[in-house]
């Protein structure tokens, strides 16, 4: 079963067109990823999937529901965890999880359960008097997340949830959505890191300036498009590069330094033997080494 299906959306802000005549799916139970620069349309379709920015063309449908005419339904069936910290400074963290509740008129005696067990999922009942102001921005965001769940959603719309968070907060947020996902729960994510894609997620997109580039798992656009392990040689000289254009191994030429591509492990072999005397590192390949191939590596605004 679907629960979310975009079929060839649009969204334009005057002349600027942000989604082009975009399109993908997302089952049920999985965990779903859009991935892509920033300004290549993630968070336009993630306002137009919950309703908050009218579709301009094409089809968003939510649970089986158009956003257009059934986006009030839509709304009490989700959740979504916004990147900026939207938390009420004035209340306790316990206070937050309650007036949350209030919003989806769930009963008095349901939204203090439900806020005692989030508050012990996400390891914060320690601090349930204490202000936000007081917590530090790991704490925040797991707060966040239990906002986002009060209403048990059957959908959680996740937008960059672990920017700024240091590695051990960050890992922390990872555990819990990976038993969020093994409860049945169906996530949708946008991030810009692709350690937490590939390691959080079953299917992916990515997505530049409003149109899909590639789609699959993680495993499957890491095999296609960059094989099985990277070769960075540092300073290649011309026998180097000789080589690589000659030859049918996939690379990237940087200023400095080169990427070479092994799809198997006899290709891995040559490159090492011919041209790592020194300066080479050899690594996995990685889902940032495919972003990186199908995006481009230049700073954008």
């Amino acid at each position: 079963m679907n629960v979310v299906r975009v079929e060839n959306a649009v969204k334009r802000f005057g002349d600027f067109e942000a989604v082009r005549s975009l399109s993908f799916t997302v089952r049920q139970r999985d965990f779903f990823a859009l991935l892509g620069p920033n300004g290549a349309g993630k968070t336009s379709i993630i306002r137009m999937m919950y309703g908050f920015s009218p579709i301009t063309a094409g089809e968003v449908s939510v649970f089986g529901l158009d956003v257009r005419t059934h986006w009030r339904e839509i709304r009490g069936r989700l959740g979504v965890c916004q990147q900026e910290n939207t938390l009420d400074p004035d209340l306790t963290v316990e206070q937050n999880l309650r007036l949350f509740a209030n919003y989806f008129s769930i009963p008095r005696s349901t939204a203090r359960a439900r806020s005692e067990e989030l508050l012990d999922f996400f390891a914060l009942a320690h601090k349930r008097d204490a202000k936000v102001m007081e917590l530090s921005g790991g704490m925040a965001r797991r707060l966040m997340l239990a906002r986002a769940l009060i209403s048990k959603p059957e959908l959680l719309i996740l937008d960059e949830p672990t920017t700024g968070l240091d590695p051990q907060s960050r890992h922390q947020v990872w555990e819990r959505l990976r038993h969020l996902k093994a409860e049945g729960l169906t996530l949708l994510l946008t991030t810009h890191y692709m350690e937490e894609a590939e390691f959080l997620c079953d299917q992916l997109i990515i997505m530049d300036h409003g149109q899909v580039l590639v789609e699959g798992s993680p495993k499957e656009l890491i095999a296609e498009h960059v094989g099985g392990s990277v070769v960075e040689i540092d300073d290649p000289d011309e026998d180097v590069m000789a080589f690589l254009r000659d030859s049918d191994l996939s690379f990237d030429a940087l200023e400095r330094r080169v990427l070479i591509y092994a799809n198997s492990p006899d290709l891995e072999h040559t490159v090492r033997e011919r041209f790592c005397t020194h300066a080479c590192t050899f690594r996995p390949a990685t889902l940032e080494d495919v972003f990186l191939r199908l995006t481009g590596r230049e700073l954008r605004e």
